[in-house]
């Protein structure tokens, strides 16, 4: 035992001897390698005391960013932001400019793991969204942070919702700092957003195309100039419910934003015809205007008249202020030689008079919708049909003083090339017999569709039917008033073959009409759509099993269908069904499985929403089995 030293506390520790502890506890310790001892202790006293070492966070923000500019982008940055929120923000607000140069480009190796792709989503090509209570400046600056290395975001969108911690300036400037390739940035409900904050992106993101800012109330016309002065690829602006955004914004976008194709103004009671009409008269190349809800007048429409060289879409809706000669001024301007689809709602100075205007002076004009514009009547429509010689698409809805007459009128005047007409809520529209014969056909139009116009009866639709012999696509949803027999006529006009039929609540049709469109158009009928025609029973389903070939969506929702209807259709040999609806089928029961999972082999979308003879059991099941097929229940 002479290798045994009783170690008294007076000298240092030695490795390949014995040592004790305190005065009663003897240890040997073999000769081993050096230990490697992180914390000191304090071997005297009856304990341990552990010294505390110094901690990097008690060094000044300051300091930290200089070590964190140090870092080369990647790995080590994103290891560095999950220490705490302070280091999380202080690296998302370090600039590209500020990175210390001596940091090798070859560092970067690592920052893709390898199980990633390099070269996807890099360059500004990643795309987030932030929704609710998810958007807050903690996840943006996380965001900014963690793709920084791969060129940054090249989309954003931010869904707020005036939370207290929702996302402010601080969040938008980490954004900026660590995402220059930022194009397209959409706030929404960023109450705590302001200036400051889209100023930093301005300053950051100088490749931003695209901005679209909703019921953002801190941003001013500061913020919008600095995009203005700083981003001059902006192609797009979209603007709605900014309360303090007015003609000086609009005005710096029209001067600095020479590449500004589409533009949405909505609902910002600041902004009148001075910013309207510069930024119109000065974005010569603006293509897509949307205006709705301003407070501008008649000479802003007469600017579009005159500047809108290039526009070729138009919307103009609650434009309280513009007269009949606003409207009449931009159609005689001659200016909308490009205009091809033109929409207007809820706008008084749409008149007889204008809209004939309009009618002469857009040459081009394809499309036109008229929506809640109560001073056009039949004159003024069939005018603007004989006039708008290019037009194709004619959309009318809630424009109660156009009649039977109107749209007869319409429909014969049109020219060659009108191919879709549709009507929405048009009360105006009474089924009364024709006094004169039926004028010339309209030989062009092939998609037809009238929706919830409660006088539009069998009449009317017998007289459309003899005008167009060319529909191929019918609509007539709601239509309370037409029976089998005012249907029937237009089923054996249309020499073309019907390929889309949708009778959606047409209470009153049964399946004598179906039997006739199965027979006559049979070979051409792809959809067909009869929810909540009570009166289809099983016949209508052995009728298009045997006679439909091309088939392919089906809905016989809230019908009078049973289980021996779905027999008869997974019998059929010829059927494809891609799509069938049986909602509210009550009689369609659990006896129906075998026949849904042979129709399943083709089906891509079944929809068994309150269907109460079907059990979840059942559903289940059909769920395992039709693993390719989209089930709703």
């Amino acid at each position: 035992m002479s290798t045994l030293v009783n170690y008294r506390g007076e000298d240092e520790l030695c490795l390949g001897g014995s040592f004790s502890i305190g005065s009663h506890v003897d240890m040997y310790c073999p000769p081993s390698k050096r230990a490697r001892i992180d914390t000191l202790f304090n071997f005297g006293g009856n304990g341990f005391e552990q010294d505390e070492k110094p901690s990097i966070e008690v060094l000044p923000e300051e300091c930290l960013f200089e070590i964190f500019r140090r870092l080369p982008e990647g790995k080590e940055r994103s290891s560095c932001a999950c220490v705490s929120k302070r280091w999380l923000m202080l690296l998302s607000n370090i600039r590209k400019a500020e990175n210390c140069k001596e940091v090798s480009a070859s560092n970067d190796v690592d920052m893709v793991t390898s199980d990633e792709d390099p070269d996807l989503e890099s360059d500004g090509y990643l795309s987030r969204c932030l929704d609710g209570k998810k958007a807050t400046d903690i996840r943006l600056a996380a965001i900014a942070v963690g793709t920084r290395a791969r060129g940054g975001l090249g989309k954003l969108s931010i869904r707020g919702n005036n939370s207290p911690r929702g996302v402010t300036d601080l969040g938008l400037s980490a954004v900026a700092h660590g995402c220059p390739s930022l194009k397209v940035l959409s706030l929404w409900n960023t109450f705590s957003v302001g200036d400051d904050g889209l100023s930093e992106i301005a300053k950051g993101c100088h490749l931003l195309e695209k901005l679209d800012l909703c019921h953002c109330p801190s941003i001013s016309n500061k913020g919008l100039i600095a995009i203005a002065e700083n981003c001059p690829n902006l192609i797009a602006l979209n603007i709605e419910s900014c309360s303090n955004i007015g003609n000086e914004g609009l005005q710096a976008i029209g001067r600095s934003c020479t590449k500004l194709q589409i533009v949405s103004v909505k609902d910002c009671p600041l902004v009148r015809d001075h910013g309207i009409s510069s930024l119109l008269s000065s974005a010569l190349v603006l293509s897509k205007v949307k205006l709705q809800s301003l407070n501008i007048t008649d000479f802003s429409l007469a600017v579009i008249g005159h500047y809108g060289q290039a526009i070729t879409n138009l919307v103009l809706g609650g434009l309280q202020n513009v007269s009949e000669k606003g409207f009449w001024v931009m159609g005689i301007a001659q200016g909308l030689q490009k205009l091809a689809s033109l929409s207007v709602t809820s706008c008084r100075g749409v008149t007889d008079v204008s809209l004939e205007a309009i009618g002469k002076g857009c040459i081009n004009l394809k499309q036109m919708c008229l929506r809640k514009c109560c001073f056009v009547s039949n004159d003024g429509l069939v005018a603007f049909a004989k006039a708008a010689g290019s037009l194709e698409s004619l959309q009318l809805e809630e424009c109660n003083r156009v009649s039977q007459l109107g749209v007869i009128g319409a429909l014969s005047n049109c020219g060659t090339k009108l191919k879709s007409l549709t009507l929405v809520k048009c009360l105006g529209i009474r089924d009364v017999p024709m006094g004169f014969p039926v004028p010339s056909p309209c030989t062009s139009l092939r998609s037809l569709s009238i929706r919830n116009c409660p006088g539009f009866g069998s009449a009317s639709l017998a007289m459309v039917g003899k005008l167009c012999p060319g529909i191929q696509h019918v609509d007539l949803t709601g239509l309370h008033g037409i029976t089998d027999s005012g249907l029937l006529p237009l089923l054996e006009s249309c020499d073309a073959g019907l390929v889309k039929v949708i009778l959606s609540s047409c209470l009153n049709l049964t399946d004598e009409v179906i039997l006739a469109l199965t027979r006559l158009h049979g070979g051409t009928l792809e959809l067909l759509n009869l929810d909540g025609c009570r009166k289809i029973t099983d016949a209508s389903l052995v009728a298009i099993a045997d006679n439909c070939l091309l088939l392919n969506d089906l809905d016989v929702s809230k019908c009078a269908i049973t289980d021996c209807g779905i027999e008869v259709l997974s019998c059929a040999e010829q059927l494809n069904l891609q799509v069938l609806s049986l909602s509210g089928c009550s009689e369609v029961s659990n006896k129906s499985m075998p026949f849904l999972e042979k129709l399943g082999k083709t089906l891509m979308g079944l929809n068994l929403q309150h269907c109460n003879s079907i059990s979840s059991g059942t559903v289940e099941l059909l769920v395992e089995s039709l693993w390719r097929c989209d089930i709703l229940s």
